[in-house]
């Protein structure tokens, strides 16, 4: 039996990436498992067999396959040749794959003496800036910082660990001259807060695993309001996406000591200074 051809928008790798998204709140548990494992992991998706994805997934090879034909491919072969088309595309590699090279070059190493931590951490922030660099693309840039420009006021959603970037973001577009709220919730104010957003405002929202639960339930209901929201978050499963008009995906690094705001707090300074360039 011929292989059922898989359908035009699935044939790169970002429209795979961007349908698996779309697809998981709907697939079962054991589908969802392997759309993780896929996003987390394209290079094992592009290289291995079916049983070695199988293995690393923890799912059963008839899974894999149950995978690819549930995105309209024949089967796990022709699925992975989307995933093979973004290694000869050069995308930039993962940051498993460069913290690896880091392991490799004796730049990355653990230790319990102060200057070792410094090394983790610089060595961990310089790959999520480069990671950074290379994936932000200028249409979403561009995108983001023209509905940040045609805001009344900009609310910025940040809480728990994305904190920081959120105060940090809110501190500078406060100096250059931008009418900006901060939902904090300070007071168990956080519903108040946002109580006087409407459509003619934007929406920053900044969260990563473990999402925060405040977060989760705001961002929704923020966006169900009219308002444009721009997501600065971890995967294109984060429950931040969904609504969002512009997502910037910053993956967690792994087995990282601690989230580097590094590249979070880099893409909030430039979304700042970007809006402020853009409207002189």
């Amino acid at each position: 039996m011929t292989a059922r051809a898989h359908t035009p928008q699935h044939e790169t790798y970002e429209a795979l990436r961007a349908e698996i998204a779309r697809r998981h709140p709907r697939f079962a548990d054991r589908l969802k498992q392997i759309a993780e494992f896929a996003l987390d992991h394209p290079t094992d998706m592009a290289l291995g067999t079916v049983a070695e994805v199988a293995e690393r997934a923890r799912v059963q090879p008839s899974a894999i396959v149950r995978f690819a034909r549930a995105l309209g491919y024949g089967g796990f072969t022709e699925m992975q040749q989307v995933f093979r088309s973004r290694l000869v595309a050069s995308v930039a590699p993962s940051y498993k794959e460069r913290i690896a090279g880091l392991r490799r070059d004796g730049r990355f190493h653990d230790g319990k003496n102060p200057r070792a931590v410094l090394s983790r951490f610089a060595s961990e922030g310089i790959v999520s800036l480069e990671s950074l660099q290379d994936g932000v693309r200028e249409k979403d840039l561009t995108r983001a910082i023209g509905l940040l420009g045609a805001a009344h006021t900009i609310h910025v959603l940040g809480l728990g660990g994305s904190f920081p970037v959120a105060a940090h973001l809110t501190y500078v577009l406060r100096k250059l001259g931008r009418r900006v709220t901060l939902l904090d919730g300070l007071g168990s104010a956080l519903g108040d807060q946002a109580a006087a957003a409407s459509p003619k405002d934007a929406l920053i929202a900044i969260s990563f695993k473990t999402y925060n639960p405040d977060t989760v339930r705001l961002f929704p209901a923020l966006v169900a309001r009219g308002l444009p929201a721009v997501a600065i978050t971890d995967s294109l499963l984060s429950p931040i996406v969904e609504g969002a008009d512009v997502v910037f995906e910053i993956p967690d690094m792994p087995e990282a000591a601690l989230r580097t705001m590094v590249g979070p707090m880099c893409l909030a300074q430039s979304l700042a200074v970007g809006l402020t360039l853009a409207l002189d």
